[in-house]
């Protein structure tokens, strides 16, 4: 059965401190959750802003991938900084969001249904997110999840609800959800909708409705923690278009995420 992901996101280029030394490697939440979906096994739209001509870094991601979005020049993709800490902390060091506000609806495929699942990875903006999900639901998107990070939830906590109650599913870490619902055992799912909460080497946890499940993650030797969350969502959206249960999507998720933290950067979604 042919499974079709449209991620809405960027791609970036990414300067990665870590315990032993500094990487520059491509990433962004948007590339990353693209590439999972596709080594899950889905046939991938990432629309993102899309660089011209493009880096030759990007080459290995791009041909796994159908790449649409605004064409930038190369020097205005995003760039993160990060630095990692062992044991899945991290800190944000620099952000600079280049030409991602070039991204708009008017972007999107023509044909949202054909689609099985929509995902809107983190964008600078969470208002911008909520304009994204209400438009492909308007468009008739058949699944829409998306997700979050720290400073979005520090600063615009509402409008994040308002995306939560938007989408069908939604992925967070244990300190947004603290940040949103005030606990990890607090945070909680209305109606049909599903809400996944990683938990770094704890593993995950989903939330329905009607109950709380707690997946413990598969041992691994951390080396890059970078974008192990967005592959977790790309593996379980991919799952879930399957037929798999939330539950099973998951747990198919964190083995995915335990995978890719052994090596730095994507690699690992790249072999």
């Amino acid at each position: 059965m042919s499974i079709n992901i449209l991620v809405i996101g960027t791609a970036s280029r990414d300067v990665l401190h870590l315990p032993t030394g500094i990487v520059h490697t491509v990433g962004g939440a948007g590339l990353y959750t693209a590439l999972a979906a596709a080594q899950a096994g889905a046939r991938v739209t990432l629309c993102a802003p899309y660089p011209q001509p493009l880096p030759g870094e990007f080459n290995a991601a791009a041909a796994r991938l159908t790449w649409i979005g605004p064409s930038i020049d190369a020097d205005a993709l995003p760039r993160l900084a990060i630095a990692h800490h062992g044991g899945g902390k991290a800190t944000l060091l620099d952000a600079a969001w280049g030409a991602e506000a070039q991204l708009e609806p008017a972007h999107l495929p023509a044909r949202l249904p054909d689609f099985d699942a929509v995902h809107i990875a983190a964008l600078s903006s969470a208002a911008r997110m909520l304009t994204f999900a209400r438009a492909c639901r308007e468009r008739g998107a058949r699944f829409i999840s998306a997700g979050t990070y720290f400073r979005l939830v520090q600063n615009s906590p509402d409008v994040v609800h308002e995306l939560i109650d938007a989408c069908d599913g939604f992925f967070m870490n244990d300190n947004e959800a603290r940040g949103l619902f005030g606990s990890v055992e607090a945070a909680h799912s209305t109606h049909k909708r599903l809400l996944f909460v990683t938990l770094g080497a704890d593993g995950a946890q989903v939330c329905t409705n009607s109950a709380h499940t707690h997946l413990p993650a598969p041992p691994a030797h951390e080396v890059d923690p970078t974008g192990a969350g967005d592959t977790f969502c790309g593996t379980t959206l991919t799952m879930l278009a399957r037929g798999a249960s939330p539950v099973n999507a998951a747990a198919a998720g964190c083995a995915a995420a335990s995978r890719m933290i052994e090596a730095p950067g994507p690699a690992q979604l790249l072999q």
